[in-house]
């Protein structure tokens, strides 16, 4: 008996000994934790850096933003020219795949003890990476827009890296020269593509042009015949009168006369020199807001039927005319303007947009300085129709 008491102390003894030795393992085990969070937060911030700047950002209006003005990798003079470079760089790379020169890899490579299994699977794994690797170079060039060329060489990039991980036990990796031509693509694509949507704005706007052109020498042709038709029946009007005798009548007849002989002296300069116009100053509240002005010039016989045109189903109201001003140099003044106005222009890639964030009163003082004063400016924009109805709007968009 007394043994087993004994006994049942010296258990007592040892669990007590065990609970003050777990509590100090408590102790400690938050200790480290407190410790440790700092060192988790630290860690993990910097892991969060690490993958932030792995990751591909997609966003195409983002990108757009971050890239600014494109840039030409391989500036080549129009888009033929690229489309005869991509065309010799993908004969390359086909070259290259033919010639088993993009992918690299170590042929020491060796299964069941057996090197010519291990060639076989190096080579067929070889094929299934360099098919994975153009899967990427293909839908990075499928998928190219203006902003997304480093995104695109940055996926390429990550492409490579992978291979080289996944095959590092054959020491298998993509051929720098391979993917430095793969590279070259996707620039070169990116460059075809500006280059074919810059022709086709510059084509677009050539037909405006002469499209403008066509109708200011139909109308100044018209005008010419008018004038002539009315000269003509003046004449005939003249000499029957002198004939009459009625000299009061006839001098009225021959000043009238003298005023269709100046109209067809300035149509016909007008006619012939192609410089000639009509500067004007318009706005359009309504579509592009306040403090936006659009400088531009027309060779129209009346200049108003083009701003009317340019206010036509495109903007939601008609533009508001601040001033015209016709110049026997139409075309030097107008580039004046514009290069006064340059480092405000709305589209900062296309410069043939002639819209411009300026106040009517800048381009007036402008204005002013380059031809003296001017007759007629109207400051305020009248914008009848967006001022009735933008006190209809939704709530949200007044």
């Amino acid at each position: 008996m007394a043994n087993e008491l004994k006994r049942l102390e010296e258990v007592r003894a040892e669990i007590e000994t065990e609970k003050k030795r777990l509590a100090e393992l408590r102790a400690s085990a938050s200790e480290l934790r407190r410790q440790g969070a700092a060192v988790v937060d630290d860690e993990s911030r910097h892991s969060i850096d690490e993958i932030r700047a792995q990751l591909v950002e997609l966003d195409d209006a983002l990108l757009l933003q971050q890239v600014g003005i494109y840039e030409y990798h391989h500036p080549l003079e129009n888009a033929d020219a690229y489309r005869d470079r991509l065309a010799d760089v993908r004969e390359r790379i086909k070259t290259r795949v033919r010639s088993k020169e993009a992918v690299l890899a170590s042929d020491m490579f060796s299964y069941n003890n057996s090197l010519a299994r291990g060639r076989k699977m190096t080579s067929d794994l070889a094929k299934l990476m360099l098919r994975a690797y153009n899967a990427e170079a293909d839908n990075c060039v499928r998928s190219l827009r203006a902003g997304t060329v480093a995104t695109a060489k940055k996926r390429l990039d990550a492409s490579v890296q992978t291979i080289a991980t996944l095959g590092s036990m054959m020491e298998m990796r993509i051929s720098p020269e391979y993917h430095s031509l793969r590279v070259e693509e996707i620039e070169l694509t990116a460059d075809y593509l500006m280059k074919v949507q810059e022709e086709r704005e510059q084509a677009r706007e050539e037909r405006e042009r002469l499209r403008e052109e066509r109708k200011a020498e139909q109308e100044l042709a018209a005008e010419r015949e008018r004038l002539n038709k009315e000269r003509t029946h003046y004449l005939n009007a003249l000499q029957s009168l002198r004939t009459q005798g009625k000299s009061a009548e006839a001098a009225d007849l021959e000043a009238r006369l003298g005023e269709i002989d100046k109209a067809i002296e300035l149509n016909d300069y007008r006619a012939a020199n192609i410089r000639a116009g009509y500067v004007y100053v318009i706005s359009n509240i309504g579509a592009f807001g306040k403090d936006v002005v659009k400088i531009g010039l027309t060779r129209r016989l009346e200049p108003l039927d083009r701003i009317r045109e340019l206010g036509d189903a495109s903007v939601p109201f008609p533009f508001d005319v601040h001033a015209l001003y016709f110049s026997d140099d139409a075309v030097t003044l107008e580039n004046e303007l514009h290069t006064a106005f340059g480092d405000r222009r709305l589209n900062q890639v296309n410069l043939r947009r002639e819209f411009f964030f300026a106040t009517p009163a800048e381009v007036r003082e402008t204005l002013a300085v380059k031809v003296g004063n001017l007759l007629e400016f109207a400051e305020a924009p009248e914008a009848t129709q967006y001022f009735q109805s933008h006190g209809r709007w939704p709530d949200r968009l007044q």
